[in-house]
């Protein structure tokens, strides 16, 4: 563990860090899958409020 002392002798405790990486630009495949998700997501959010609508006017 990295310790490391402080005035006084008091230790303090560090936790270890994780190595730092860049993020790849996303391909051609993961745009294509992200726009589909991204439309299927809207639809499902659309039938959602349409069936509050409908049950809550339902009778």
């Amino acid at each position: 563990m990295p310790y490391t002392t402080e005035d006084g002798g008091r230790l303090n405790n560090f936790a270890i860090e994780p190595k730092v990486y860049t993020a790849d630009a996303p391909t051609q495949e993961q745009k294509r899958n992200y726009a589909i998700m991204g439309v299927a997501g809207a639809l499902l959010v659309g039938l959602l409020v349409f069936v509050a609508y409908a049950v809550s006017n339902a009778s």
